[in-house]
């Protein structure tokens, strides 16, 4: 295969999945680590693609852009899992915890599923279902309902009034975006109203975002970056963001990543 056509297989496949590794890459096209590189570079130079640690991403969204479920959950694994993993540490047993839609949070919810007495508060479909396959019967998940959206989070007038409703110990937030100007944001207007009421029925806010939510802004603000109690990031993030969140947000947690799989 020829270069020109192994770049347009490797950007078909970033369309296709909304992301790819480089490790996968090298599997899939039988071609060195350093030939894939390149072909990124090539992408990345042309604004086709972003190149990010260890593969590479469709180009930036703008501030309304929404990302499917399944396109977000092939993006920066290993930091979702380093940052799940901490954030379960945070959750206790017979608590009640919110946890809003995205891939973040459905991938913590995967370690929590061993927790006994958990009251778990979602409007993620995904999120749900992954409480509803472990079948703990000491574990009860409230469904929010309402409206689907494409990551496929229930938002509305129906999930917000049924959230309106609850006081929990502790939400686990998810975002698109997290900026010193704008705070936590997301690129859809209803999922932002429905989050805002889970902040409200919160004790305790504890945001989860990699560092490629650094400096992306959604339509729509969340809530304000002192508002978080927490934020947990992985070590992808620079030095100089970690500065400017430390001062702003209660407690900055940065989290190493686990050894890539190869």
């Amino acid at each position: 295969m020829l270069a020109p056509q192994r770049q347009q297989t490797i950007l078909a496949m970033i369309r296709e999945h909304g992301g790819v590794r480089v490790a996968d890459l090298v599997r899939e096209l039988g071609v060195s680590d350093m030939t894939i590189r390149r072909d990124l570079e090539v992408l990345a130079g042309r604004g086709l693609a972003t190149k990010v640690h260890g593969g590479a991403t469709p180009v930036g969204p703008g501030s309304t852009e929404e990302p499917g479920f399944a396109a977000k959950s092939v993006r920066q694994r290993r930091e979702k899992e380093a940052i799940a993993r901490r954030a379960a540490e945070l959750v206790r047993p017979h608590s009640a915890v919110a946890l809003s839609a995205g891939t973040t949070t459905w991938t913590l919810a995967h370690h929590l599923t061993d927790v006994p007495g958990l009251t778990v508060v979602t409007n993620s479909i995904q999120v749900a279902d992954t409480f509803h396959r472990a079948g703990r019967a000491d574990q009860t998940v409230v469904l929010t309902g309402g409206v689907r959206t494409p990551s496929d989070a229930l938002v509305g007038p129906v999930a917000v009034n049924a959230l309106r409703s609850l006081n929990v110990d502790l939400l686990l937030l998810g975002v698109h975006g997290v900026s010193t100007h704008a705070g936590f944001t997301t690129p859809n207007l209803m999922e932002a109203e429905t989050d805002r009421a889970m902040v409200t029925a919160a004790r305790r806010l504890i945001v989860l975002a990699d560092h490629t939510k650094w400096g992306v802004i959604g339509i729509s603000t969340i809530a304000r970056l002192d508002d978080a109690d927490m934020l947990i990031v992985d070590a992808g993030l620079d030095d100089a963001a970690q500065a400017a969140l430390s001062e702003q947000v209660g407690e900055l947690a940065v989290v190493s990543m686990p050894a890539e799989q190869t």
